[in-house]
């Protein structure tokens, strides 16, 4: 089948397994290139894309559709702040910190890297932040920096105030943040892809490996280990820790961070901590319930790590609270964390935010029924629940369900409105 041709061309090109997103997706972007191109046989299209670079790069931005925003799962941004503080600092009186954003998209998540940095009090001659990305439209955007409203999400955008001046779009980003980000268009896949070993303090690859099929994941993940530097810090998707802890990696054990160190970086002792087996998982963005703040423009004090978790928690454990189960999932550790859960649910009963993290867990082992009940369940008890009502959406899409995915992301948006009015 033609569709077919389609698919195993993107997954060469740029490690794209269709399945992950729904191969209507897929056929959607071939047929709107296809309109575009003035051809009605999908096999001389076929046969263009093959032929043209220009055309096989127009068709990965129609199936390239980045979703994103400032300050996305604002943890990881608090934890790097902590990470380049705490460790980096004291051991690098001078030098230059080097970061990287991968992929970048629409250039919020660097942009929001720089942000948190220059408010902790890291001067901006210090740092300086690489973004890749394979789409040349969304690297058109970032470089222009003028976001509309979809870009600032949640109740706290003090950052906006402090860093963006007002346009006839929207907001546009001031030069002292943008002077920090140095964008260019790549692939993953491409021989030679960023030459060089431990090149980078920080690495964010978020939310990417779960739309690679295991070979392609593996290839990945061996390209951002060469150049992680051997302390740095990877910071992942929830749904990608599984695939870091059989590489090797171990947790940084900054709960809901979802940030990796290289095992030969820990002590022994911590890096013998080590994730159950986890099954592949889907294209799904999942979000922790109720992140906790960016720190406020001042230099973090130092805090001592916590201790090393503990080997196993009995299905029986009493309720130990949302915040320890969401760390184990932050750690891989799946079932240790459903079984706090499940005790949380007998101990105090149904609540919104402990049917929504279930439904992550179930999400993220695979279980894709499972993970849509408990989203549902989750919408019983709070309708205007943002994170369920976008992942229920993204199970639908997957499923082909496309109506019904686009009804739930227009509440999660007006979900998002009253939150924010």
């Amino acid at each position: 089948m033609v569709a077919d041709e389609f698919e195993r061309l993107l997954q060469a090109t740029m490690g794209l397994d269709a399945a992950t997103i729904g191969s209507p997706a897929v056929e959607r972007a071939v047929v709107e290139r296809q309109a575009a191109c003035g051809l009605r046989d999908p096999l001389a299209y076929l046969e263009l894309v093959r032929a043209s670079e220009a055309e096989l790069q127009n068709l990965i931005e129609a199936v390239v559709v980045p979703e994103t925003w400032f300050f996305r799962d604002r943890e990881a941004f608090a934890a790097l702040v902590r990470i380049v503080f705490d460790s980096w600092v004291p051991h690098h009186p001078a030098g230059t910190l080097r970061l990287l954003s991968l992929p970048c998209s629409t250039g919020e998540e660097p942009y929001s890297m720089a942000m948190a940095l220059l408010d902790a009090g890291l001067p901006a001659g210090r740092f300086r932040i690489d973004a890749i990305d394979i789409s040349e439209r969304a690297l058109g955007l970032a470089r222009r920096a003028d976001y509309g409203r979809n870009s600032f999400r949640g109740r706290d955008l003090a950052f906006r105030d402090r860093h963006f001046s007002t346009s006839p779009r929207g907001w546009r980003l001031n030069n002292a943040v943008r002077s920090q980000v140095s964008f260019q268009q790549g692939n993953l896949f491409a021989p030679g892809f960023l030459p060089g070993a431990e090149v980078y303090d920080a690495i964010f690859c978020r939310n990417v490996l779960i739309y690679f099929d295991r070979t392609a994941q593996d290839e990945v993940v061996a390209v951002l280990r060469r150049l992680l530097t051997a302390e740095g810090a990877l910071f992942v998707g929830p749904s990608e820790t599984g695939l870091l802890l059989n590489h090797d990696f171990v947790s940084a054990r900054i709960p809901l961070a979802f940030a990796f160190r290289k095992m030969s970086a820990v002590p022994p002792r911590v890096a013998a901590v080590r994730s159950e087996p986890r099954r592949r998982s889907v294209p799904a963005q999942p979000r922790v319930p109720f992140p906790p703040r960016v720190p406020a423009p001042a230099r973090p004090r130092v805090v001592p790590p916590p201790a090393p978790p503990p080997s196993a928690a009995p299905a029986t454990a009493p309720a130990a609270g949302i915040a320890e189960a969401a760390r184990l999932a932050d750690q891989g550790r799946l079932a240790e964390a459903e079984a706090i859960c499940q005790a949380h649910m007998r101990d105090h009963g149904a609540t919104a935010e402990v049917l929504y993290l279930i439904g992550l867990l179930r999400d993220a082992a695979g279980r894709l029924d499972e993970a849509a009940q408990y989203y549902r369940k989750t919408l019983y008890l709070d309708r205007d629940h943002r994170e369920a009502l976008s992942h229920l959406a993204l199970l639908l899409r997957k499923q082909g369900d496309l109506p019904g995915a686009q009804l739930l992301l227009a509440r999660a948006s007006r979900a998002e409105r009253k939150g924010a009015g």
